[in-house]
């Protein structure tokens, strides 16, 4: 009788890990495949972007491996198995769902979040509630993080009541920015800069968008763009270090309008 796969995908690794097994793979430690975790989580978001449910399928494996990886690296180590992180995360899933496994009522997604909310507090043992902020990763991409900051305090009434003054506050840091280029102070450019930047992922998250996500897709439509110049330049002949911005700027106008069936 064949194994369930995850028990196959479990012996795999280990065997990959014996003293007999692969030197790149024995060599590992939680540190050192840090970058393949983020690498690989990162190829999972584009298979999701992609529609490929075929990619997709084959991403979240790679992803998996990572998982049965640092676990059979904790259990050589003597301090949890791959068994302790399923029954953790079963055991948070039931605990966080008595609206499910219990008799809560949780009718709306809203309920089930605030209810969600309350289990996380108590589940820390009674000790003193940590700041509102806390437990935010803290290698989060910064815009992601910005939004992640700004919707937890939101949940608690920091936040303006009319979006008039989350565009104010924007054209306000702005100011200071250009302020701060007049004085041609380095160091207040920098901070303004910041808060500008931040006021900027304030009004995204306002408008209902996340700024990790609009800025993706921005550098996606500006490198297509950027594409259709240099074919446009090379179809003419021209190299774009031989052409000056106002030309450069006309065949990228050209490149928009063409985009945009004008």
């Amino acid at each position: 009788m064949n194994k369930p796969s995850i028990d196959r995908l479990l012996d795999v690794m280990r065997r990959l890990r014996a003293p007999d097994g692969c030197p790149w793979d024995r060599e590992q430690t939680i540190e050192s495949l840090r970058g393949c975790l983020i690498e690989e989580t990162y190829e999972v978001v584009d298979a999701m972007d992609s529609g490929n449910r075929a990619a997709l399928c084959e991403e979240l494996g790679d992803l998996l491996l990572q998982v049965v990886f640092q676990a059979q690296i904790a259990a050589e180590e003597g301090v949890f198995t791959f068994d302790d992180v399923a029954r953790g995360i079963t055991d948070k899933l039931v605990r966080r769902h008595p609206h499910v496994f219990g008799d809560v009522q949780a009718d709306t997604p809203d309920q089930v979040i605030k209810n969600w909310e309350k289990i996380k507090k108590t589940e820390k043992g009674g000790e003193t509630p940590r700041s509102l902020v806390d437990g935010i990763p803290k290698h989060l991409p910064a815009l992601s993080k910005a939004y992640l900051v700004q919707k937890r305090v939101a949940k608690v009434g920091f936040e303006w009541d009319e979006i008039s003054g989350v565009v104010d506050k924007l054209e306000e840091e702005l100011a200071e920015v250009k302020e701060a280029m007049a004085q041609k102070d380095a160091d207040a450019i920098r901070e303004e800069l910041g808060d500008l930047l931040f006021s900027t992922v304030n009004l995204s998250r306002y408008l209902g968008h996340e700024s990790e996500e609009l800025l993706n897709e921005n550098i996606t439509k500006f490198m297509r763009r950027f594409q259709g110049l240099e074919n446009s330049l090379h179809a003419e002949g021209r190299e774009l270090e031989n052409c000056s911005i106002v030309e450069l700027e006309a065949v990228w106008q050209a490149v928009k309008n063409e985009e945009r069936g004008q």
